[in-house]
């Protein structure tokens, strides 16, 4: 098990309960996406030690996190009690690690406490993860009384550097062909009852300079200021249900949302929006509309309203030209090809979203939310039928490719579409008409009901996907399910056509509802086992019970989103790390459950300009 961590820029997906860290990464613009410093199969990329009487002590951790998002351990032996914690502060190019030893005994001891690791690889990541051809330093630098690694080709491309609260006695490093590997280390003369701490902080940057001083900054400000700052920050914006177990569950998603599915490029300075800034995701390191827009977004528009707008910023402009296609690359460029429409959509509905939670309407006189809406408009008329109201796709809300080509659920994101915008129009000065827009969106709607519904065993129902012809097939996907048309207001709860869908799709007939299994839930051929995404779906459509019994039992990846878990033990069977999946999870727990009286923080300056 992990226990992820990070801040802005920088990921600490891979800390282990032994204390080590796998990897750390960063998002680069000029590399489009993630690269990696790695540890090796035998030695990790960082780790802690206690050395008593020439060998390594071995410890049992017991881990907690503090304030959701702060991990910290303490271990026990005969003789010591042994606590860190890894803080990535915000705002800061880099995290530190702090150690604390006491002597529990009543003799004096001689120990070293350091940390070592090896620097053996450098991946960079956008789904998949390859070697980069590059060579690793390790120099001793004036910058910072230590030494610094760098990542170098004809010009440096990536450095990290330690600081220290203190001077050390040990500083070794060994640089080979194909690796680099280091020991920093302080001895301490301990009397009984004695504790002693030491903290790394380990800096990032372009190259040997800014790496160092990056580490200079947090230690100038000290761990004391930092942890502050991030606890407050952390504070303001955690939410409550007055369950501790489900607040737990919640928050720990929300910051894991806010953390790795956004994030500021190392390179550029960039806020950018990803699936996961953590490799353990399958497709990580890339942008899409629907998971950034449609599950992200909300968490984070629950808590911090600042953050939100900045997300429709880098969508309306760095994504702008090809919103709706499948996946792109952190710059906008296109990474896999085919168009779907629940993506095209996505934006709307996002900016819907925090238009209604901070009546900031003037935002949508800025030309480039304008353009956005001109050009989503274009190419949903682009994907309409020449004499119905109903639109096609070609890819369904899993990526996978369609049976056929109109599905429910899209359709009634097209319909939520229209009526957004002409209720847009009611506020801003907008080239359409409001009265046309509803119209059009009414059309939409009875196009619906005409074409979409079906009979079946429990009465009627809304198919999946159709064609026109007769043809339908009974399904459901998570990431856009039928379940979801009450929460996108297209129909009521009690609506019996609605309640004929969940009841099929929920039978013994369908082979992805999993019935009687103890942990029931809805999956789909993409990954046939129940979705996390689905429990985030029942929460949000009457199902709350359910899903608030589903979470607390599941264990999923360290209480923190995947994509599917096994229907017989909770455990996560696929996509962990899913942090856009966490976003919308954290999102479902709050809408059922949450107290909404807490403050959303807010963009200082609502007014906005074009």
């Amino acid at each position: 098990m992990y226990i992820p961590t990070g801040n802005e820029q920088v990921s600490i997906p891979t800390l282990s309960i032994d204390g080590s860290i796998e990897n750390i990464n960063v998002m680069s613009m000029h590399y489009r996406g993630l690269i990696e410093f790695c540890g090796s199969q035998n030695s990790p990329f960082m780790q802690p030690y206690v050395i008593h009487q020439g060998s390594k002590l071995e410890w049992d951790l017991e881990w907690s996190r503090e304030d959701y998002w702060i991990p910290r351990f303490q271990g026990q032996s005969s003789n010591f009690e042994f606590t860190g914690e890894i803080v990535a502060p915000l705002g800061e190019r880099g995290f530190y690690y702090y150690l604390s030893l006491t002597n529990k005994s009543d003799q004096h001891h001689n120990v070293e406490l350091g940390m070592d690791g090896t620097w053996n690889e450098t991946l960079h990541t956008i789904n998949e993860s390859k070697s980069m051809r590059a060579k690793k330093i390790v120099m001793e630098s004036g910058w910072n009384h230590s030494i610094v690694f760098e990542l170098m080709n004809e010009a440096p491309i990536l450095s990290f550097a330690p600081m220290t609260c203190t001077s050390l006695d040990r500083v070794d490093y060994k640089e080979t062909k194909n690796e680099v590997n280091y020991t920093l280390g302080k001895t301490y003369a301990l009397a009984p009852g004695e504790t002693t701490s030491l903290c790394f902080y380990w800096g990032i940057g372009l190259e040997e300079v800014g790496a160092a001083t990056s580490a200079k900054e947090m230690f100038r400000k000290g761990s004391v200021q930092l942890k502050g700052h991030l606890k407050k920050w952390l504070q303001e914006r955690s939410r409550t249900t007055g369950d501790q177990d489900l607040d737990e569950v919640m928050n720990i998603n929300l910051f894991f949302n806010y953390f790795y599915a956004t994030g500021k490029t190392i390179d550029s300075e960039e806020d950018v929006l990803v699936t996961s800034r953590s490799p353990r995701y399958y497709v990580s390191a890339a942008y899409w509309d629907r998971d950034s827009l449609l599950w992200s977004f909300p968490s984070i528009l629950v808590t911090d309203a600042k953050r939100a707008r900045s997300m429709l910023d880098y969508v309306f402009t760095t994504q702008q030209k090809n919103i709706g296609i499948h996946s792109r690359y952190i710059d906008g460029v296109v990474l896999e090809p085919g168009f779907e429409l629940d993506e095209l959509c996505a934006p709307v509905i996002a900016l819907h979203m925090y238009l209604e939670k901070t009546g900031d309407w003037s935002y949508v006189s800025r030309s480039y939310v304008k353009d956005s809406l001109d050009l989503i408009l274009e190419r949903l008329e682009e994907h309409k039928h020449p004499d119905i109201y109903l639109y096609d796709t070609f890819l369904q809300p899993t990526d996978d490719p369609i049976v056929y080509q109109y599905l429910t659920y899209n359709n009634v994101l097209v319909w939520k579409v229209y009526n957004i915008v002409a209720q847009l129009c009611e506020h801003v000065s907008l080239p359409y008409s409001t009265v046309e827009l509803h119209k059009h969106a009414q059309k939409i709607k009875e196009a619906i009901y005409n074409h979409a519904v079906i009979e079946e065993e429990t009465g009627k129902c809304f198919a999946w996907s159709f064609d026109l012809k007769g043809n339908y097939n009974v399904y459901d996907e998570p990431p856009g399910s039928l379940q979801l048309l009450p929460y996108y207001e297209f129909c009521s709860l009690k609506e019996p056509i609605y309640q004929n869908t969940v009841q099929l799709i929920r039978s013994d007939r369908y082979e992805y509802a999993f019935k009687g299994k103890p942990f029931e839930e809805l999956g789909c051929a993409h990954a046939n086992h129940p979705w996390v995404l689905s429990i985030a779906n029942s929460f949000l459509s009457g199902r709350e019970k359910e899903a608030r019994d589903l979470v607390l039992r599941s264990p999923m990846d360290g209480g923190i989103a995947c994509e599917s878990i096994d229907e017989y033990t909770g455990e996560p069977r696929t996509g962990e790390h899913f942090a856009t999946c966490a976003g919308f999870l954290a999102f479902a727990i709050y809408q059922a459950y949450g107290i909404k009286h807490e403050k959303v923080l807010s963009y200082p300056n609502q007014e906005g300009s074009a």
